[in-house]
């Protein structure tokens, strides 16, 4: 039997949920982008963080979570952001 697979952002909630004190701090409103455990960058807007995350990761998987927000809030549709001038 094969062993369930964990879920893709898995290492990117933990990690942002063991930095939440420090973002709160440092980043209370701002939109972060986690990537394979590591804090990348903070922005202004949501729009701004999944440019920079879309650029820098494609399809690979990356959390964007507002600093302060409740996460169990429903999302905007955007959130499978994908700009047109993406190239895929």
């Amino acid at each position: 039997m094969t062993e369930p697979k964990e879920h893709p952002l898995a290492r990117e909630l933990a990690a942002y949920e063991a930095m939440q004190d420090e973002l709160t701090k440092h980043h209370f409103g701002k939109f972060v982008v986690v990537h394979d455990g590591q804090l990348i960058d903070a922005f202004d807007t949501f729009d701004n963080a999944a440019r920079e995350a879309v650029k820098r990761f494609g399809k690979r998987p990356y959390l964007i979570r507002q600093v302060g927000k409740d996460p169990s809030m429903p999302m905007p549709a955007s959130v499978a952001y994908r700009p047109i001038h993406a190239g895929y």
